[in-house]
């Protein structure tokens, strides 16, 4: 059995989580305020995701760098893939936000999208 004290970020009253995994796999979450809090407590200690963002450099437009995001969670250990992959990338302008930069990062399945228009 493992124990693990985590703060929800789910809302924000930020409840205090004890989440309990029984060596059979039976996860236990209290301290949560909403049904939002367990969800997130079980969702953390079984599988954590993210949302990843940053920036990407532009050329020629109006601003030196567009900021993006993951279109979705992505899994906790991707994480400094994605970025490198992020890191790497040069767009020409004009870029239109929600233009897909990335597709399938890190072989995750889920896009990178630029989150703002750069002429």
């Amino acid at each position: 059995m493992t124990e693990r004290s985590l703060t929800c970020i789910k809302c924000p009253m930020g409840c205090q989580l004890s989440v309990t995994v029984e060596d059979d796999g039976r996860v236990t979450v209290t301290g949560n305020t909403c049904p939002r809090g367990a969800a997130y407590g079980e969702e953390e200690v079984t599988h954590p995701v993210r949302t990843v963002t940053g920036s990407v450099r532009v050329t020629g437009g109006q601003l030196p760098r567009c900021p993006v995001k993951t279109a979705a969670d992505i899994p906790k250990d991707k994480i400094f893939d994605v970025m490198k992959e992020i890191h790497a990338v040069r767009l020409m302008a004009p870029v239109e936000i929600g233009q897909t930069v990335i597709e399938d990062v890190a072989g995750t399945g889920i896009s990178v999208i630029a989150t703002r228009t750069v002429r």
